[in-house]
């Protein structure tokens, strides 16, 4: 497909398959007024998280609910038709209007249950900061309840732009529009099936030593640019990774690295939150530390528990990371879900690198 679809007119479509009077989405909506503003497929598809091919296939699905042509397009450029922008201002008007019937709803189910759901992938809740700043917002906000939902690699920016949960703690890089607030460093490391010849090595890696490997993949658009980052898809001189099997677990992606289909690059703390059998991590230099987070919508920034939430993050990260060091902190303690082993090699944002 093109930069702007499939060649035509929106608006010439076969009118006989229409189904006009069928209400639109909300969503379907929002991607409309996304493209009415964008001009521009690919544009347009990116800045809400989807692919360019399931956002075209939305829009069309739209104009065959509503019966009319809402678009002309061709291969140089997207224009609305003059039914398009008639129907501009309800359409905005129906998607505000979802929008405060949503947060109505959501301030609702807070007041009443007093829930606050976090995303994680894989064991990053196992990580220090992560376990420091939900104890420390337990302990200022005693009444919520906090439930922690594991998420996919391929899902996770979809879980969080989707309302699936509140906030969440991942890697960096997101999407443009997500907030985040940096939370740790760490350095990369390399997984590897055992008996790998590059384990024989006694120096560490560096990224030229992983030309000639396959690198397993991660499924989603969403996650395309993410993954891409952590494999350094393509290297410094332009070369693209060769990618062998799709993944959407991490799990899964280290039981293809067990298999020996491929090899991932990993954070450090992997050595101790994924001991697998078959599996052993190398390290590798020259590669910058990898950044954890924890995110939110700006949409939910004013929300109570999302706002509490950063709040005790902040009071974490004030204190240097120590468990119960801060306003309302709560002691961790080495027999209460203190911090991890892996907490060695992760360097909290802020906190001072120690002298050699």
């Amino acid at each position: 497909m093109g930069a702007y679809g499939v060649e035509g007119s929106c608006g010439g479509g076969d009118r006989k398959t229409a189904t006009r009077g069928s209400d639109p989405s909300v969503h379907q909506l929002r991607l409309f007024l996304a493209l009415a503003e964008e001009l521009h497929f690919g544009q347009a598809a990116r800045r809400m998280f989807i692919s360019q091919p399931a956002f075209s296939r939305q829009i069309t699905a739209l104009e065959r609910r509503m019966g009319i042509g809402l678009l002309e397009r061709s291969t140089r450029r997207v224009e609305l038709t003059p039914e398009g922008r008639a129907l501009l201002p309800a359409a905005r008007a129906a998607v505000e209007a979802a929008d405060r019937l949503r947060k109505a709803v959501e301030h609702q189910a807070r007041r009443v249950s007093g829930r606050l759901r976090v995303g994680f992938v894989g064991a990053e809740a196992a990580m220090p900061y992560p376990q420091q700043i939900l104890a420390e917002f337990r302990g200022r906000n005693p009444e919520c309840v906090v439930e922690m939902c594991g998420l996919d690699l391929a899902g996770q920016v979809e879980a969080l732009t989707g309302g699936e949960v509140d906030a969440a703690f991942l890697r960096l890089p997101l999407p443009a529009g997500i907030r985040t607030l940096q939370l740790a460093a760490e350095p990369r490391v390399v997984c590897l099936p055992v008996g790998d010849p590059l384990l024989e090595r006694e120096r560490p890696l560096a990224l030229c030593d992983l030309d000639e490997r396959v690198f397993v993949d991660v499924a989603g658009e969403s996650v395309r640019a993410w993954w891409d980052h952590w494999t350094v898809n393509p290297r410094p001189d332009g070369t693209p990774v060769r990618f062998g099997p799709v993944v959407t677990g991490l799990e899964s992606l280290l039981l293809a690295v067990a298999q020996r289909e491929g090899i991932a690059l990993l954070p450090a703390a992997a050595r101790e939150l994924y001991p697998r059998p078959g599996l052993a991590y190398a390290d590798i230099t020259g590669l910058p530390p990898v950044t954890a987070v924890l995110a939110w919508l700006p949409a939910r920034s004013e929300s109570r528990g999302v706002a509490e939430l950063r709040q005790a993050a902040r009071a974490v990260l004030r204190a240097g990371g120590r468990p119960g060091a801060g306003p309302g902190g709560a002691a961790l303690g080495r027999g209460g879900g203190g911090a991890a082993p892996a907490a060695r090699r992760v360097r909290l944002a802020g906190q001072r690198r120690p002298r050699p």
